[in-house]
């Protein structure tokens, strides 16, 4: 026997070009075949897997963007389904203000298109609100004014949930009758503007303010610097001009129902029936009570428009809380609370 036929016996045969050469036939050629066939096996399960792999990974991000285009567009917003004779239901929660969701843009566009709207028969606001600003608060009751004016066949009812104070009662002033529970609160018919003072603060770090202006009242109200009597006295005057324009409209709005006393707008709040003793509101009930006995359509639509769905978002993870504190710590906002 040679010495390449002991190699034949394992797979190998002479060699060619000085290199050996594997032979079919015999263990070791039923191994390989094994082998390459193992590895031909992996090979179409990782070109599976990879197919698979991108499958999924586009229908992730089908999904994502179908999801993502529902939250930002969602189906039927400003249109309402042809559903009859209806009352149409806005809703006024939380904070006043034109970067919150009860702002006036959203308020007068949901207003406007209640109006429009033939099948609806009389507009209910539902308030749920502390107050806030008296610009926004003042757009949407010049808004409502403007709009029973324009369409007098139409009515506009507000329910006071749980709150419906200041900014939101001057709202509600515009309406054509308000209602409550005997436990809501209701009034708080003043003005009030606030900040922080930090000069002591400052004394006792050892941190000396430098401010530079152009114009003799540009640091007015500086919460870094002293207060000054002059400054005081002249934002008191703005909060009364406030607060006058304040009991103007109630008084416009509410006419000879007010039973006025020296305390009605004192910034006082009542409860719902307090509130009706005082003709502050005409009755108690609730939204779906108003729209079936008063209105005479229990059927409601909803007709209240949110903000950006991208907002909301941020508003839920708190992003914007930093920057939140730091307004209400620093400046003075005049605000009907």
């Amino acid at each position: 026997m040679s010495e390449w036929d002991g190699d034949k016996q394992s797979g190998w045969g002479e060699p060619e070009g000085g290199r050996p050469v594997r032979v079919s036939g015999g263990e070791s050629g039923r191994d390989w075949k094994l082998i390459e066939k193992l590895v031909m096996s992996l090979q179409t399960e990782q070109r599976k897997s990879r197919r698979w792999g991108v499958f999924f990974k586009l229908l992730t991000f089908v999904y994502l963007f179908v999801l993502l285009f529902a939250f930002m567009f969602p189906m039927g917003e400003g249109m309402k389904p042809s559903i009859g004779e209806h009352t149409a239901l806005i809703e006024i929660n939380g904070t006043i203000a034109a970067n919150e969701l009860a702002s006036a843009d959203n308020m007068v566009g949901a207003l406007r298109e209640a109006f429009e709207e033939k099948s609806a028969k009389a507009i209910v606001l539902r308030i749920n609100s502390p107050g806030g600003s008296p610009v926004q608060a003042g757009y949407v009751y010049d808004e409502i004014r403007r709009l029973r004016e324009e369409y007098p066949e139409k009515k506009v009812y507000a329910v006071i949930v749980d709150i419906g104070a200041s900014g939101a009662y001057y709202i509600a002033a515009a309406a054509d009758e308000i209602y409550a529970d005997k436990a809501s609160l209701v009034g708080s018919i003043g003005v009030v503007g606030g900040g922080f003072g930090f000069t002591g603060l400052m004394d006792k770090l050892g941190l000396e303010r430098r401010l530079y202006t152009a114009g003799e009242n540009k640091a007015f109200l500086d919460p870094f610097s002293p207060e000054k009597e002059s400054e005081v006295a002249f934002w008191q005057q703005v909060l009364e001009t406030t607060h006058r324009q304040f009991i103007e409209q109630v008084r416009q709005g509410r006419g000879d129902r007010l039973v006025e006393t020296d305390e009605l707008f004192s910034g006082l709040v009542w409860s719902g029936e307090q509130a009706q003793a005082l003709g502050l509101v005409d009755g108690l009930g609730s939204t779906s009570q108003v729209a079936r006995d008063v209105v005479g359509h229990e059927k409601l639509v909803d007709y209240t428009r949110g903000g950006s769905k991208l907002d909301d978002l941020i508003r839920r993870f708190g992003v914007s809380l930093g920057a939140g504190f730091a307004d209400q710590l620093v400046q003075s906002r005049l605000e009907l609370r």
